[in-house]
């Protein structure tokens, strides 16, 4: 551990932000005698060593302010237990001593079984808020994680039409998005199937995301006597595909789904994930489980998109 505090502290002071271009003389002498390298492998040891420190999650303050308003009190959970923790481990500290003391003291011999009895108290609590707060920190990290992969995806831009472009988050609140992925042939489709659900879906604000990962653009034949408010359904197109394909592999390695699988995912009216699946979006089922967005349940119904993922 003194060795590599002590590459740590070396770099923080070096001038040269390519960490990879550091020379292997900065090594501490003791590790360079440890460890029988290469000049080039001394290198590639050194670069390991500072990205290691570097891969630690660094979340935004908006991910943490979210997650302060989504768990309220976990903080305050967190806090108790690190209490109750040290509490209990001084107290098993203290137990312990005393039962140094009266196994060395045959006059003190008759107090061991309680101070026995109070020492393994205190190491059943310690384990226990030890436990509580490892497995609160473990939550905390993945809702931090999944609304840092949400606030990713608010950043993603979209096309309305020619001359203008927003972010996903300029929807929250008026939207429900439905991300498609896949090849053009998964979007016609798709369009077809969502044919018979058009005003039903557009009723509740539901507008299509369609990413092609084949690169070609669907061809989606609109009936001539179609409405625009009909193609109002399939107008939103993504910009700046890499981000788009960066942030969906991502998607797609967390759950374990093949790259060139066809997938969905449904969005609430804040932005956050409601839904997601493998093949065709079942339009049937978000008319019956979204609520209008007019009528007499807009106001009563507010938000009440289903449970996050």
């Amino acid at each position: 551990m003194a060795a590599m505090a002590l590459i740590t502290s070396s770099l923080i002071s070096f001038p040269n932000p390519n960490i990879h271009q550091l020379k292997p003389n900065l090594l501490p002498r003791s590790l360079k005698q440890s460890l029988p390298l290469r000049k080039p492998e001394r290198k590639q040891l050194v670069s390991r060593i500072c990205c290691s420190t570097a891969n630690k999650p660094d979340f935004s303050s908006t991910a943490k302010i979210r997650s302060e308003v989504l768990s309220p009190f976990r903080s305050v959970r967190m806090f108790f237990y690190l209490a109750f923790t040290a509490s209990a481990t001084l107290g098993g500290l203290i137990a312990f001593t005393q039962l140094i003391g009266a196994l060395s003291n045959p006059s003190r011999a008759v107090g061991v079984p309680d101070i026995l009895k109070g020492l393994g108290i205190d190491l059943a609590a310690v384990l226990l808020f030890a436990f509580l707060y490892t497995r609160e920190n473990s939550a905390k990290n993945a809702q931090l994680e999944k609304l840092s992969r949400e606030e990713s995806l608010s950043n993603l831009r979209l096309r309305v039409d020619e001359k203008k472009v927003i972010p996903v988050s300029a929807l929250r609140g008026v939207a429900r998005l439905v991300i498609l992925v896949g090849p053009s042939s998964f979007f016609v489709e798709s369009f077809r199937r969502s044919k018979p659900f058009t005003e039903a879906l557009l009723d509740r604000a539901v507008l299509v995301v369609p990413f092609a990962t084949d690169g070609d653009k669907p061809d989606f034949e609109f009936e001539e006597d179609d409405e625009l408010r009909k193609k109002q359904l399939w107008q939103l197109t993504p910009v700046y595909t890499s981000e788009w394909a960066r942030w969906i592999e991502e998607q797609k390695k967390l759950a374990n789904v093949p790259i060139d699988s066809p997938v969905y995912l449904s969005l609430r009216m804040d932005g956050r994930v409601r839904g997601s699946g493998v093949g065709y979006p079942p339009w049937n089922a978000f008319v019956a489980q979204l609520p209008p967005m007019k009528g007499m349940w807009s106001g009563i119904l507010d938000g009440m998109d289903g449970r996050v993922l």
